[in-house]
């Protein structure tokens, strides 16, 4: 089976939050939103674009957990911290650069985005991009996020958020291309 990433076109996103409720329905994620949906200029128009975990290579979340909470999974996936292992310190939150991890007072405990790891092990899409209606959110190998990538001459450095000044190489890709280049597209 050929691995699959997930793979964001920011300048898609309507809005809709399709992918707020489809996170909701995840199994384990106890109805808890583990994405968001950003306003990126609210008094000036209504681009939206969705804020998720990037799934770090070398997640500054588990890095700086001291409890050894937080797990990455052999797909790449960073998974929500361990109940049985998470001691509240919150050293999550504030370590990732991203802004992703969120603290439940109630249960003590960080949770996150953790690539709906019950279904991604087995290929299957996660449920914000399996429900994305303008393609903002979707499940590529690395073929077809080449070719994407093709289309456009903006070269490496311009292509992911993934900067050595923030956190590296993310196991999500991000693009920007139709903002980098001033044009403007739909799906």
């Amino acid at each position: 089976m050929e691995k699959k990433r997930l793979y964001i076109e920011l300048e898609n996103c309507i809005g809709c939050r399709s992918c707020l409720a489809a996170c909701t329905q995840c199994g384990g994620h106890e109805q808890k939103n583990r994405n968001y949906v950003y306003d990126v200029n609210p008094l000036v128009n209504r681009q939206t674009m969705p804020l998720m975990c990037l799934h770090c290579v070398d997640p500054a979340c588990a890095r700086s957990c001291p409890a050894q909470a937080i797990q990455i999974h052999e797909t790449g996936a960073v998974l929500s911290a361990l109940t049985e292992k998470c001691i509240g310190c919150q050293n999550c939150t504030i370590a990732c650069p991203y802004g992703i991890p969120k603290f439940d007072e109630e249960e003590n405990l960080m949770y996150k985005c953790d690539l709906c790891i019950d279904r991604t092990k087995d290929g299957i899409p996660p449920m914000c991009a399996s429900v994305c209606p303008s393609n903002t959110l979707q499940w590529l190998t690395e073929e077809e996020i080449a070719e994407k990538q093709q289309m456009h001459d903006l070269g490496n450095d311009k292509w992911v958020t993934s900067m050595p000044y923030l956190e590296g190489e993310t196991n999500v890709k991000v693009n920007l291309p139709g903002i980098l280049q001033g044009t403007t597209k739909l799906f």
